[in-house]
């Protein structure tokens, strides 16, 4: 069996960690699948979202210590795993339907996502300083979480709630097991539906945002959209409000 699963169903693309009985460690097949997956959907020109969820009852229990262990890997280097906006870029949402435990790698993983969707009975949490790791990959946090919070889950390995996630702003929405999907994937559905242009250029200026100061992030944000401005979709949009049907997409 394929230690990641990439399918696509009407525009969005699903990559799923495929090895419940490891609670979808980060084995060596785990992590190149997820780096084959994420350079597919970029390629993927139908595919406008991604969602990234596990089988099982585990989202990704984070990295696989056994494997570690034997082959003695002490400094996993900068690309040991695909990690977006740092060794991996891909252009378009990515979102995360955390169905379990998002532990370690794992919550990294749920993190590096643009948006976050968590099944009630999942948690997150980095349990590196039980075992003698680091979570320098956490660095992040400091733009999507209070510093304090941070500092305790790092400090102690100890896992918060879903709610608790919802409640700091980590996760965007929590429901219940049986709904995680649904939900996903509603959220997909909008931002399928919306220009392209638009969405890519929006994810760009939030992230150069979180980089800069305001004045330089407005001069920023402006060329990022003229081109969307000069698109053939600015015009469509607006024709299809008036003629009150959905609008077509070139993303041109």
């Amino acid at each position: 069996m394929d230690a990641v699963l990439y399918e696509t169903q009407e525009n969005i693309a699903y990559l799923t960690l495929n090895q419940p009985e490891r609670r979808n460690a980060l084995s060596r097949q785990v992590r190149e699948g997820l780096r084959a997956g994420f350079l597919r959907f970029e390629q993927d020109s139908a595919a406008r979202v991604l969602v990234i969820t596990g089988s099982g009852g585990a989202f990704c229990a984070g990295a696989d210590l056994k494997e570690m262990a034997e082959e003695q890997i002490g400094i996993p280097g900068r690309d040991f795993m695909p990690i977006l906006n740092r060794n991996l870029w891909v252009t378009k949402p990515v979102i995360a339907a955390v169905n379990g435990a998002a532990l370690g790698g794992g919550f990294l993983l749920a993190m590096m996502c643009d948006l976050a969707v968590a099944s009630k009975d999942a948690v997150f949490g980095m349990p590196e300083a039980k075992w003698s790791r680091g979570a320098p990959w956490s660095v992040p946090l400091n733009w999507m979480i209070p510093q304090r919070v941070w500092m305790e889950m790092a400090l102690t390995g100890e896992p918060i709630t879903a709610e608790r996630a919802y409640a700091i702003g980590l996760v965007n929405h929590v429901v219940l097991p049986e709904q995680l999907m649904e939900a996903t994937n509603a959220l997909a559905r909008k931002i399928r539906d919306n220009a392209p242009l638009t969405v890519a250029a929006t994810r760009r200026m939030i992230y150069l945002a979180s980089e800069m100061g305001r004045t330089a992030a407005w001069d920023v944000a402006d060329a990022l959209f003229e081109p969307v401005y000069a698109s053939e979709d600015a015009l469509e949009g607006p024709r299809a409000f008036k003629e009150r049907r959905p609008p077509e997409w070139k993303g041109r």
